[in-house]
């Protein structure tokens, strides 16, 4: 019930606009300027419980407690390590940025480029903090995009440091610090700093603006990607390269040239030039160390500055240790191999001179035995996936590469994965499939395309690959149309959340496909005939009250199906009896006449032929995925969500259903039904409740 009361509060949150980029949602329902105000009157500096300064917050292996990287680290304020503490000095800068003893490179890398765009950067880092006198109180707050939503993030300036010298990121000059307090607030909202090792530069990206990043392998470059970049650049998108590694030696290693393997850089400019009489591309590039640079053409003091013109070469050349420096775009293809790019959603850009994509998103999971289909190589599941439906009305208006049709981003997030390595849990796997629907079911929303639909259509795109990142994301030019989604882990029966996001060029209709809820179970007649044999059978049965009472009915229904050998159970519950009992009790006597009875032996017959036809394997039990399709030949259509409640409440650990738990969750399923249908006034499918009613219906 806490899952279910958590998801109508976001619903609520949602309607009132919190989570947007205008109204951030309160991280742990800490409130910056309620708790400030608190510490600046008592005079006692902020503390936070919810990421104390001890080991767990730093990691849970290498940096976990008790290891040898963690002996003699002790939590410290900026005012022991500089007696001059600034939280931004004169602007932040890139030079604000370099790497500590923490392997997350990529997300520093992204908060360099961060930098570049002053409008982003206030979003993430929220004017008005400082150390000074009368306004410090020991805490901060930076904002993220988390998917979906921005939340707000509360710390306290505590910080890990060793020998005198903080231990992650820190700044050059040693007494900027707000570089390690974002570090920090996005350590929070992962678990733990050890959390944060490891990953890509678009992950960053995406946190920092909400946008969705896309990935340009370098070994295959398209014709117009200088131009991209520097388009892209002036849009203020965040962009990241790296170069790979071929083995874990390779990891960090230099080379000969300057240049890090595994390491992920910032793209901070691009810019062309008249050298020798030629047009030369160059690119702008920042190693979040601080340090070692490219020492090739163009590096800083090479030969090729001083053979352009002065203006070119004030505007560009720049000679310091700070890890920054220039190459030619022709390097760039021959020494990197990844670029990416992350273009920023329609509400990250004021200025109305930029052209903004179209945003749709959808939230949705993945569970085990229900929605958890895992990909095309498994046909008897993967329709189970959850879906979603996007029509493409409008080609677009000039497209970049000269390709009619209709130019769109898709991107796929599993949410919350980093929280989850404390507990022995990583990326899955993830990818998706589109399908171009027929013409037969174009414009249909209340449906869920079964299994003979995939079986007898092939996809019309795919992501590039199934993959264990946080997002898979890929570009696709598509004919006018209506077009279905399904986002899947590579094997089924693992558990997901998810986010999907489509950004097009044109306003698109997005949602998600799923069957609608009906009930369509004939309703039994209560004045119909018994034939004198079944009387007789019910009058040995029932005794001399001539009733069928809970008790009594749990022991005959047990007594017969122990003696089945084609079904597994473990024997009916009171409860399921009961249930059974309330569902045809006419008189409310809380027993079962002969009638009464005749109808209750009449569906338990139903369900078990029903039963068995989906018992494939002749197991003597049902898998949850062929309950979902037995419950539907039952009269019954439920949505996802609640084939995710039935198998969560009915099915075994191994996601197995016996045969008391099926005819018990159809029973519950049909009392729960009339019960709506008879409360339902105005057949507006709403149903008004008071505290009382309330209570009575589901304590039933």
């Amino acid at each position: 019930m806490s899952g279910i009361a958590a998801s109508l509060q976001q619903c609520r949150d949602k309607a009132r606009g919190l989570g947007s980029n205008s109204q951030a949602l309160k991280y742990l329902n800490q409130d910056y300027e309620t708790l400030r105000r608190r510490c600046l009157e008592s005079g006692c500096l902020f503390q936070d419980e919810t990421f104390p300064a001890i080991g767990s917050s730093l990691g849970f292996k290498e940096l976990g407690p008790g290891s040898y990287k963690t002996r003699g680290v002790s939590w410290v304020r900026p005012s022991e390590l500089n007696s001059d503490p600034q939280f931004i000095a004169s602007g932040a800068t890139r030079t604000d940025i370099c790497q500590g003893a923490l392997g997350d490179c990529w997300l520093l890398a992204a908060i360099a480029s961060l930098t570049l765009n002053k409008e982003v950067l206030a979003r993430v880092v929220p004017h008005g903090q400082s150390f000074q006198e009368g306004e410090y109180a020991g805490i901060f707050h930076f904002q993220f995009w988390q998917y979906g939503e921005w939340v707000d993030v509360v710390i306290d300036d505590r910080l890990p440091a060793k020998d005198d010298e903080l231990l992650f990121v820190h700044s050059a000059e040693g007494r900027e610090f707000w570089s390690a307090l974002l570090e920090k607030a996005y350590a929070k909202v992962n678990g733990c700093y050890e959390a944060l090792s490891g990953g890509s530069t678009t992950e960053g990206f995406e946190d920092f603006t909400g946008g969705i990043a896309e990935v340009h392998e370098l070994r295959n470059p398209g014709p117009h990607l200088f131009h991209i970049i520097q388009k892209a650049l002036s849009r203020g998108a965040l962009m990241g390269c790296s170069i790979d590694i071929t083995s874990s030696s390779d990891s960090e290693a230099v080379t000969s040239q300057k240049l890090v393997k595994g390491h992920a850089y910032s793209v901070t400019g691009a810019a062309q030039v008249e050298y020798d009489g030629d047009k030369v591309n160059l690119i702008r590039i920042r190693n979040p160390w601080g340090q070692v640079e490219w020492t090739g053409r163009w590096s800083d003091n090479s030969m090729e500055w001083r053979r352009i013109n002065d203006e070119d070469r004030e505007r560009l050349s720049h000679c310091a240790e700070d890890g920054e420096f220039w190459m030619s775009f022709t390097d760039f293809l021959r020494h990197y191999s990844r670029l990416e790019i992350c273009n920023l959603t329609p509400d990250a850009l004021t200025d109305d001179s930029y052209s903004k994509w179209a945003l749709s998103k959808f939230d949705g999971t993945w569970r085990r035995g229900s929605t958890a289909g895992g990909c095309r190589n498994f046909p008897n599941s993967f329709w189970t996936n959850p879906q979603f439906v996007i029509k493409l009305d409008e080609e677009d208006d000039d497209p970049d590469d000269g390709e009619a049709g209709c130019s769109l981003v898709v991107g796929l997030i599993q949410k919350n994965r980093r929280r989850m390595r404390k507990k022995g849990e990583d990326m899955q796997t993830i990818g998706f499939a589109i399908y171009e629907i027929p013409d037969e079911f174009c414009g249909q929303r209340n449906i869920h395309l079964n299994r003979n639909y995939f079986l007898s259509n092939a996809s019309a795109a795919r992501s590039e690959s199934f993959i264990n990142l946080r997002e898979v994301c890929n570009r696709f030019c598509m004919p006018p149309g209506e077009y279905l989604i399904v986002p899947s882990t590579f094997e089924p029966y693992k558990n997901g959340d998810f986010c999907v996001r489509v950004f097009s060029e044109k306003q698109a209709e997005f949602q998600e496909l799923d069957d609608p809820v009906e009930y369509k179970v004939e309703e039994a007649d209560m004045d119909e005939e018994v034939d004198s044999r079944f009387a007789a059978l019910f009058g040995q049965l029932a005794g001399q009250d001539a009733e069928i009472s809970v008790f009594e009915l749990h022991k005959i229904l047990n007594k017969v199906v122990t003696k089945r050998e084609d079904i597994k159970t473990s024997g009916f519950s009171v409860t399921t009896c009961r249930n059974m009992v309330n569902l045809l009790d006419k008189d409310g006597s809380g027993k079962l006449g002969v009638v009464e009875f005749k109808i209750l032996w009449t569906k338990i017959d139903k369900y078990l032929k029903i039963y068995r036809q989906k018992d494939v394997d002749n197991s003597g039990t049902m898998s949850s995925t062929e309950m979902r399709s037995a419950v539907e030949e039952a009269g019954f259509k439920l949505n996802n969500t609640l084939h995710q409640i039935l198998v969560a409440r009915y099915s075994e650990p191994s996601l197995t259903v016996d045969f008391d738990n099926f005819v018990g969750c159809l029973i519950r399923l049909e009392t729960m039904f009339r019960m709506f249908n008879m409360m339902e006034k105005d057949d507006d499918g709403t149903v008004e409740f008071n505290f009382g009613k309330w209570l009575s219906v589901t304590l039933l």
